[in-house]
């Protein structure tokens, strides 16, 4: 239910100042159902009082461009507005519009007849420990919960408002506008929350998008996709109950609440990833997609998840502008913006099609780690022959194997095996949709091809990353490695020495395709511009 604060220009009624609506409505005798406590929650733009069985909400008479609550008519016409659109989705929660009056004495009070200050929304109080935040926290949300969140927002979609204007919210031009603001807003919290690179990359890739996804947008405009909805949708704003309560949804601007039902989709995922429940997050696509039929969403999904979580980076990063807040506090708010920031990114350059990546290099180049930061980015399954040669033998990944080279484990015959089986699970993989990383040395060029015919034969793009390394710096990676009990690799300094001589050259592929990466030398900027160059290919 808390906001950030955003900032902007405060207006208050002369009449009647907010802050004696405040000090009235803090008193449990101003209620006719004398709750024995009221608790006070503020956001930027509502006084919450939760007083016993009933919550009312207060509208602050503010302006902040995007929403004028400025006036006693507007702020009726908005509390009006609030209850008819959130008893779609919760209708025994919002019961009425109150006025707060003042009687000849100046007393406030809830009466009827009296000179109306101002009005409140009334609504039954939602129990806490059922609100879906707290239900993840403690490990009470599993498919199961999800589903049924995932139906009840299906079915609302089916039935909410389109066509006319509600349709030119779909429209590429208000989407367009819609991230062109975002941009402009946060070009001075680049290198602040946001790195310049993100930033650079994330509005080219919107610009991209929207010109090679113009048809499908289109097609969602025809279709009806565009639905007015909640605006809100995150895991605040859920009770599991004895039906599933959504509320709070945006009033205030169509523009914010009106939309595709697959920005909706992404809304919630969005914060349920962000939170780390990325199992919940695949669990409500799936029932979602499972109540909707809506094939078409998936490609849209990670550009309505970027879109969202770039707008609570800016959110936040607004809130540095408020000279008065501490230092520490500020370090804080940078960290929470660009987290979201970051996640936006990843959002991003995740991949929409399957690819097939390998890695290659000797042994401690880094393969395994470029692999891993790699997958983050892309979203791809990492298959890692290390962990892969000892399950093919029934051996824990653990279990060290100190042979010498070539022998043991390691013979050409079960080397072979090894690579056969990656490749086998590569295809298993691309063929549902997803993404794949072997990581291996692919030091002979018949692995190599044996891979690259795969990924022909499967019409997927297809990429090496060849890892280097030093051997001074290698060698000191060897020896911290025998000392990690939880590594699957067996490589040793000596076996790297006999590695070297049986390493065959990359240069069987085209340049386009290969990448050359010096894991001791900042491959973080080298890995950036994989992920940018394999994304940029795809749309």
């Amino acid at each position: 239910m808390i906001r950030p604060a955003l900032g902007g220009p405060f207006f208050f009624e002369e009449r009647m100042p907010h802050s004696s609506i405040i000090e009235s409505m803090t008193r449990p005798d101003f209620y006719p159902h004398r709750p024995q406590t009221v608790e006070l929650v503020q956001t930027h733009i509502s006084c919450v009082f939760i007083a016993g069985d009933y919550v009312y909400k207060v509208k602050k008479p503010v302006n902040f461009g995007f929403l004028d609550f400025t006036s006693l008519e507007k702020r009726k016409f908005y509390c009006d507005e609030e209850l008819r659109l959130n008893k779609r989705l919760a209708p025994s929660i919002y019961l009425d519009v109150v006025p707060i009056v003042r009687d000849d004495l100046g007393r406030l009070s809830l009466a009827s007849g009296q000179k109306i200050v101002d009005y409140a929304v009334r609504m039954k109080k939602l129990p806490l420990e059922n609100m879906l935040k707290i239900l993840l926290a403690s490990g009470q949300a599993d498919a199961k919960t999800m589903d049924a969140v995932a139906e009840k927002i299906a079915r609302f979609h089916k039935v909410a408002q389109t066509g006319g204007a509600i349709d030119e919210m779909g429209a590429v031009k208000t989407i367009r506008h819609n991230h062109e603001e975002n941009f402009a807003q946060t070009e001075k919290y680049i290198d602040v929350t946001i790195p310049a690179g993100q930033y650079q990359f994330i509005k080219a890739y919107v610009e991209k998008f929207l010109a090679a996804s113009r048809p499908l947008l289109e097609k969602r405009v025809a279709e009806h996709k565009i639905r007015d909805c909640h605006g809100d949708l995150h895991l605040e704003h859920i009770c599991i109950a004895d039906d599933i309560i959504v509320f709070d949804c945006i009033e205030f601007n169509e523009r914010f609440r009106c939309g595709d039902v697959a920005a909706e989709v992404a809304f919630l995922t969005m914060d349920l990833d962000y939170n780390g429940y990325f199992r919940q997050s695949e669990d409500f696509v799936c029932s979602y997609l499972k109540y909707s039929g809506d094939t078409d969403m998936h490609a849209l999904l990670n550009f309505y998840r970027c879109y969202y979580a770039y707008v609570r980076g800016k959110v936040i990063s607004f809130r540095l502008d408020q000279k008065e807040i501490p230092d520490a506090q500020r370090d804080d708010i940078k960290k929470v913006a660009s987290k979201y920031f970051d996640l936006a990114y990843t959002y991003a350059t995740h991949l929409e099609k399957p690819v097939l990546i390998l890695t290659a290099g000797l042994i401690g180049s880094g393969k395994s780690y470029q692999a891993r930061h790699l997958a983050q980015r892309l979203g791809a399954d990492v298959i890692r022959t290390d962990v892969l040669r000892k399950e093919l033998l029934n051996i824990a990944p653990v279990e060290k194997h100190h042979e010498s080279f070539g022998q043991g484990i390691y013979t050409t015959d079960i080397s072979q095996k090894t690579y056969e089986k990656a490749v086998e699970l590569a295809a298993e993989k691309i063929d549902q949709g997803k993404t794949v990383i072997i990581d291996a040395s692919f030091k002979n060029r018949s692995d190599r091809a044996l891979a690259a015919n795969l990924a022909q034969r499967l019409r997927a793009p297809f990429y090496i990353i060849e890892c280097t390394c030093p051997d001074d710096v290698v060698k000191v990676r060897l020896e911290k490695r025998m000392l990690d009990h939880d590594n699957p690799s067996d490589g040793r300094w000596e076996i790297l020495q006999e590695q070297k001589k049986q390493y065959e050259a990359i240069s069987e592929f085209p340049a386009d395709c290969c990448f050359k990466v010096d894991t001791s030398d900042h491959p973080e900027m080298m890995r950036q511009n994989i992920v940018q160059t394999i994304k940029m290919a795809e749309l």
